[in-house]
């Protein structure tokens, strides 16, 4: 039975500024309060094997909800398969100035300008080492200070901190919030950023390695990418992170507003690549979908694109962590519609 307390907290939830009903949040799960009540194990056919991990689910809570790696175990208890934690920076950072988090009411969309707001290195591995014994998936989602001099230097830093302490890596070249950040989607700099954060890697456990792109690129940034993807040794691809551009369609008074866009106006386009690294890589590479998933069907959608797993974040703004539930029923039933006996079987179904 499923208990939802948060169609019963969301007018309230709404009065206050986003960031700060962010901050309550994270505050109240660290504290125990959970908004969902349920007890049923996640259908069988939901589970999947990707870079070498047993997931229960493929459903995961997506990078810059739990910057600081605070409330991993209690966002697993809401029933996500995985969690990915950052995006963490060497050192302590504030971010950008406030106010920097806007709802998109009309539009189920938010836009954010955090720009990698943290508490840096020390604190994160601190979090990770705290809850080592646990169990569950935990991704640890690495950057790069907006005032560094040498930016790759502190992915390294971060891979070489955290080793042995995160299930995998995800390696944030792709924010639109740090300037410059994005050039390092470069083909040159991409090749030379992947071969020290893998030799980084390489130093500890064997811990996977993805790589979280922008969904602002065209056909030659996508070439590229899956060029040096596929030569770098990398273990996985998320797809994507939040959008600088603008549709038309918009109805929103902060559409305007400086940042990146997420939730369901990015459903379209992040899915468009999506589909686009999938083809560029044969399939070769397993892909992480995300971008405005709000139901089973949306990551039905992306996993028959191309994707091996799906991230949620922006739509539970609007529809709190019962929104997982959903998502992963219905997906099951998707599935099983197609006469499919595993999600593996599913993924880029699109393309076969």
């Amino acid at each position: 039975m499923l208990i939802d307390l948060f169609p019963l907290l969301r007018p309230f939830i709404f009065l206050l500024d986003p960031e700060e009903a962010h901050n309550l949040t994270v505050k109240g799960l660290k504290a125990g309060f959970s908004p969902i009540y349920f007890q049923e194990d996640d259908d069988p056919i939901l589970r999947t094997s990707v870079f070498g991990l047993e997931f229960n689910n493929p459903v995961g809570l997506a990078a810059g909800f739990d910057k600081n790696a605070e409330v991993m175990d209690a966002m697993l208890n809401q029933g996500f398969g995985f969690v990915e934690a950052g995006t963490v920076t060497p050192l302590p950072q504030a971010g950008n100035d406030k106010p920097r988090l806007f709802r998109l009411k009309a539009d189920k969309a938010v836009v954010n300008r955090f720009g990698f707001n943290n508490f840096g290195l020390e604190v994160f591995a601190d979090n990770l080492h705290m809850r080592r014994h646990n169990p569950g998936i935990i991704g640890a989602n690495v950057g790069a200070n907006k005032d560094s001099k040498d930016r790759v230097s502190d992915y390294v830093k971060g891979i070489r901190a955290l080793n042995g302490l995160a299930s995998y890596f995800t390696v944030n070249i792709s924010s639109p919030n740090t300037p410059g950040l994005r050039a390092l989607q470069s083909r040159e700099a991409l090749e030379d950023l992947l071969r020290k954060v893998i030799g980084a890697r390489n130093e500890g456990p064997a811990t996977p390695v993805l790589l979280k792109i922008a969904p602002d690129l065209n056909a030659d940034d996508i070439s590229d990418i899956a060029a040096v993807a596929l030569s770098s040794g990398i273990d996985g691809i998320i797809v994507s992170n939040t959008t600088i551009e603008r549709q038309d369609s918009l109805k929103s008074e902060y559409k305007n507003e400086k940042g990146g866009l997420s939730g369901a106006p990015l459903m379209a386009r992040s899915t468009q690549i999506l589909s686009s690294i999938y083809q560029a890589t044969n399939g070769k590479i397993p892909l992480v979908g995300v971008g405005g998933i709000s139901s089973g069907a949306d990551a039905y959608a992306k996993i028959r694109a191309g994707a091996s797993l799906v991230q949620l974040y922006s739509m539970l703004v609007y529809r709190g962590t019962g929104l997982v539930y959903k998502v992963k029923n219905e997906l099951a039933a998707c599935i099983k519609a197609d006469g499919f006996t595993s999600i593996s079987q599913a993924v880029g179904a699109d393309h076969k």
